[in-house]
């Protein structure tokens, strides 16, 4: 082979390699003299996250990053994706914090780092409510609904053996699947069970729940300023109050004790 030749093969691996390596996010310096803050979100958890009528970014979710960022003194940048792409986000550089009903789990932990929590969400399983659900071990056999690359994807997996998982690109797909007759049980948060009676004439109710989840800011790993900023700025929040309001305005109810009370090492 020759040297030109070696040299192109060479430069070809290596521009390959850099691809598929993790890309580094930018530090708490590099956001301020950018002057902008990207954070990604999946548009597709109502309350949480969701499009307006006037097609804008909203939620309660998204009412925290718009905090965070004049806080921080930066433009804010949506960056929505679906909901198994916010941590790739993360994870390549595409976007500098992850604000979107995202739960803390021994997993994720390993690929990203979190903030303190600042929210939290209660996942359960969902059916009509003629149906009768107590156990797991019922739903062998059926069609359970998922988000694709959720806990509840996950934990459903696990727990109901046997059972056919139908994963659906975000919430929104899985909530219009059920209310059309297309699943009769599904795993989501309990916050969607309004939206889905909404489009369903009150028909579904919960029947069991998978676990209650604490929601943390996602950052990359090796983000030393950024995450104490961030930590800060949510303990500052959930102390003076600002972070309450946000999640009442959304939700209607106050944050759970659990939020407030949190302490390091607390699941």
């Amino acid at each position: 082979m020759s040297t030109f030749a070696t040299t192109r093969m060479l430069a070809i691996l290596t521009l390959s390699l850099t691809a598929l390596s993790p890309s580094h996010a930018a530090d708490l310096a590099d956001i301020r003299q950018a002057g902008e803050i990207r954070v990604a979100t999946s548009l597709s958890v109502p309350p949480y996250t969701f499009t307006d009528a006037q097609m804008q970014a909203d939620g309660s979710d998204v009412a925290t990053a718009k905090l965070l960022a004049k806080d921080l003194g930066v433009s804010l940048k949506i960056v929505s994706v679906p909901v198994a792409s916010r941590i790739p986000m993360l994870q390549t550089g595409k976007a500098d914090l992850v604000i979107s009903v995202l739960s803390t789990t021994p997993e994720r932990a390993k690929i990203i780092d979190f903030s303190r929590p600042y929210s939290m969400i209660r996942e359960v399983v969902m059916a009509p409510k003629d149906v009768q659900l107590k156990d797991y071990s019922e739903l062998k056999g059926k069609d359970v609904g998922v988000a694709r690359g959720t806990v509840e994807d996950q934990l459903v997996t696990e727990k109901a053996k046997g059972a056919h998982i139908r994963r659906y690109e975000d919430v929104s797909t899985l909530i219009t699947a059920a209310a059309s007759g297309q699943i009769q049980y599904l795993a989501t948060g309990l916050m969607s069970l309004d939206e889905l009676n909404r489009k369903t004439n009150d028909r579904f109710e919960s029947k069991l729940v998978l676990k209650d989840f604490m929601l943390a800011i996602g950052l990359q790993k090796n983000q030393p300023e950024l995450r104490k900023w961030v930590d800060q700025w949510v303990a500052d929040n959930l102390k003076n109050g600002r972070l309450n309001t946000v999640f009442e305005q959304y939700h209607h109810v106050q944050l759970p004790e659990q939020v407030l009370n949190w302490t390091p090492g607390a699941q």
